[in-house]
């Protein structure tokens, strides 16, 4: 195993650059001091409390089912022995962004890479990539569910696939990971819920993806998601709401070639966008859906 390092973004003249790390390592837990500790329980305490009747069930009870909780940084040792007994995934630790063919071969394998570092006090509220609060608070919880672990394997040999045929391809399945696993927003009998991990690590997105009447909750499209452009330095302006875990583990079963192909000529859409087409969830109000015209 490599010695673990803290690996982020690079501050150049040209602004932030991502800086990508192949390596696998150990997490050295016996080396984290107090403040890093700290660091996790300011943390945890925060968004569990802004997350109650804003999570999806299957999250917060996934999370309290792997004994996740604000007494200090969990050992991956320990999750991976619930973990793996539920749903054949592991933890392994990494040092910060990594490759797409290496992320996309990770969890392929049933292996999720979760960044052994945590960030410092003065990064509470922002980090430019994701540290391990984000992967194991925000991620992890959900590759409980036997459905939600099943996607995540399914995108990454879909993944692998893509990242042969060519750079359209890739940016188009990104979209699908950021618009679902990141930053997902899902129908539940008690109201519009998060589930993704871009969110649920987030305080202030935790709000402004349920109450503020600005951005766009869009039902789930597959191709509609994979035409739309995103932004990674500011809330989002559109969410995909899904019916449930299903309709996205339905959504990776096809062969994905024919898609790329009908989409290599069709344009893409601005993160804003609202198309007449679209499934569009009442603003603010959960009352449930209509076309855009409607509204």
């Amino acid at each position: 195993m490599t010695q673990p390092q803290r690996v982020e973004h690079l501050a150049t003249d040209k602004g932030s650059v991502p800086v990508y790390t192949t390596a696998v390592v150990d997490q050295p837990w016996d080396s984290y001091t107090a403040t890093d500790h700290e660091v996790w329980r300011t943390l945890f305490r925060r968004q569990r409390e802004l997350l109650q009747g804003r999570a999806c069930r299957e999250f917060l009870e996934s999370q309290d089912a792997m004994g996740i909780s604000e007494a200090g940084i969990p050992k991956f040792s320990d999750l991976n022995a619930t973990l793996g007994p539920t749903s054949g995934w592991t933890l392994i630790g990494v040092q910060g962004l990594l490759p797409e063919l290496d992320f996309f071969e990770h969890l392929a394998n049933r292996r999720f890479p979760v960044t052994w570092w945590i960030r410092t006090p003065e990064q509470l509220d922002y980090l430019s990539e994701p540290d391990l609060f984000h992967d194991l608070f925000g991620h992890v919880p959900l590759l409980m569910n036997p459905v939600f672990a099943d996607y995540m394997q399914a995108y990454g040999r879909g993944g692998v696939k893509a990242h042969g045929i060519g750079a359209d391809a890739l940016a188009q399945l990104t979209r699908l990971y950021w618009y679902t696993v990141e930053f997902g927003l899902i129908d539940t009998p008690e109201g519009l819920r998060i589930y993704g991990s871009g969110i649920v690590s987030s305080g202030g997105e935790s709000v402004h993806c349920l109450e503020s009447p600005a951005p766009n909750r869009l039902g789930f499209d597959l191709l509609r998601v994979m035409r739309t452009r995103y932004r990674i330095d500011t809330y989002q302006k559109t969410y995909f709401v899904i019916r449930g875990f299903d309709e996205l583990f339905d959504a990776t079963r096809p062969d994905f070639r024919p898609y790329y192909e009908q989409l290599a000529t069709a344009p893409t859409f601005p993160a804003g966008a609202v198309l007449d087409a679209d499934r569009v969830y009442h603003r603010g109000t959960g009352e449930g859906w209509a076309q855009d015209g409607d509204i």
